[in-house]
């Protein structure tokens, strides 16, 4: 880990609540909220999460699976995201949402009219503004944790 973590705290409340009193509450609740509140469907938005997740590298990212009503994704799901150009387990949507998280990520600038005509084609402007956030926050809190070395000792903090 990067930052000194006294003996005995969780390093996740102890960086992200404590050390900046100002903001962690903040992104936790940023964090918090995509999961609480997405109207997005569990394969889209497990396909984008986890697309950002391989590409960020945080080691608790990629084995986060999210829950929904006791279902989750199954368990060849993440290696169809690492194939999401070729992989037949996909409908258009789900695609689209790790295409969307690959570009949003490495390439922001190359997206391009052709790419926004495909999404607008099967999401609506409310979803694609939710997706944005989405792909913005985990994009920059998994980084976040791996650039810091939090990655292995990460939990999502609970809601007080």
């Amino acid at each position: 880990m990067i930052v000194d973590v006294p003996d005995g705290r969780d390093p996740i409340e102890y960086v992200w609540g404590e050390m900046v009193p100002g903001i962690g509450p903040a992104a936790a609740g940023l964090s918090l909220a995509v999961y609480e509140h997405t109207t997005l469907g569990l394969r889209e938005f497990e396909a984008a999460r986890l697309r950002i997740a391989q590409i960020n590298g945080c080691v608790f990212c990629l084995d986060w699976r999210t829950e929904r009503d006791g279902e989750k994704v199954e368990e060849s799901f993440a290696e169809a995201v690492e194939q999401w150009r070729t992989t037949d387990a996909f409908d258009d949507r789900t695609r689209l949402a790790a295409e969307f998280a690959e570009r949003y990520a490495i390439d922001h600038h190359g997206i391009d009219q052709d790419f926004w005509d495909r999404m607008s084609t099967h999401y609506t402007d409310a979803e694609i503004v939710e997706l944005s956030m989405c792909l913005g926050s985990w994009l920059a809190f998994g980084r976040l944790n791996h650039v810091l070395g939090l990655d292995t000792a990460c939990v999502l903090p609970s809601r007080r």
